[in-house]
């Protein structure tokens, strides 16, 4: 079985090519940018670029993207470009060549508008099922793009699964509020209740995913650590998210050791119970393990994700924070 890795000089897509290497798999890989882990230099914009590396291709897993933080420097063209055009490019290359599976990496930003609950409403329970409404050019697109691959299903009979990741990049908040009240290690461990996955689980979804295309023919997964939480919870989260967390860890202690606080408010929760049951997937990561390891000296992150490490996102600093924010 031969892969094709696009976004290879990206977080998921390094990770991805660092496993697929490591079990000595077929893999052939792409990026705009050049990079260690990366075969070809092009765009996926550029259909001919596309059509090279696909051939003798069994599965191509699809993480090159233009994201949230290049909408407040790049076009919407650009984000057309890259994010629509250029998965339309691989999905019918992919159609040519006969692929096994096409794994499309989406995002939990796709729902946009449905994450952020009213004043004074609960938290909003994010399963498959909530109604997408586009917040900017990034999730406008990226929607745009899990239909092209539906109907790469529907019209060409291409196993297609979507995964809409949560959070999994290591690098600092974007809010300037958030990095002034929590330290980067504490946002991350308090995400991994509701809003954030490990770079190794969505690595490990990917290929799951890729396993399962065939038998399920095409699918939509929300893809995040396994919240602690239920619906029941979605009120109290609101307003005393601490409370409803020590139900189900035990945290207050080791917070109080590294001088760490709790979120006083959540207001989403991403449940990954249909990507778990259709797919096998198995995260291995959660805000009780992540907590763990971080209480014996250990990073948040796993192993694989302190690996391949910050990239940000621009090749220019900013000095308002890690990258400007639309």
């Amino acid at each position: 079985m031969k892969y094709l890795v696009t976004g290879s000089s990206g977080h998921l897509g390094e990770a991805l090519v660092r496993v697929l290497r490591n079990q000595a798999a077929g893999v052939v890989s792409i990026d705009v940018k050049p990079g260690a882990f990366t075969d070809h230099v092009g765009s996926i914009a550029d259909s001919d670029f596309v059509n090279i590396p696909m051939e003798g291709v069994s599965v191509v897993l699809h993480t090159a993207t233009l994201h949230k933080p290049h909408v407040a420097t790049h076009s919407r063209q650009d984000f057309i470009d890259t994010n629509i055009t250029g998965t339309l490019n691989l999905l019918e290359a992919a159609r040519d060549v006969g692929v096994s599976a096409f794994v499309f990496t989406s995002t939990t930003s796709a729902f946009g508008e449905a994450l952020t609950p009213p004043p004074g409403a609960a938290a909003a329970w994010i399963t498959e099922e909530a109604i997408p409404r586009s917040k900017n050019i990034y999730g406008a697109t990226k929607l745009a793009a899990e239909d092209l691959c539906w109907l790469a299903h529907r019209k060409d009979k291409l196993p297609c699964i979507v995964l809409r990741t949560s959070r999994f990049f290591p690098e600092e908040q974007d809010s300037a509020a958030m990095r002034s009240a929590f330290s980067t290690e504490n946002a991350q461990v308090n995400e991994f209740l509701h809003r954030r996955v490990d770079l190794e689980d969505v690595v490990s979804a990917h290929l799951t995913a890729a396993q399962r295309a065939s038998d399920i023919g095409f699918g939509r997964y929300i893809i995040s650590a396994t919240t602690p939480f239920c619906e029941n919870d979605l009120s109290q989260l609101r307003n005393d998210a601490a409370a409803v967390v020590r139900r189900y860890v035990k945290f207050d202690n080791d917070f109080a050791q590294m001088n760490w606080s709790m979120y006083q408010s959540i207001d989403r929760v991403y449940v990954n119970k249909k990507a778990r049951e259709d797919l096998g997937w198995r995260p291995l990561h959660d805000f009780k393990s992540v907590l763990a390891r971080v209480h014996s000296g250990g990073s948040p992150l796993s192993d694989l994700a302190n690996a391949v490490g910050v990239k940000g996102y621009h090749e220019a600093s900013f000095t308002a924070g890690p990258y400007p924010v639309e």
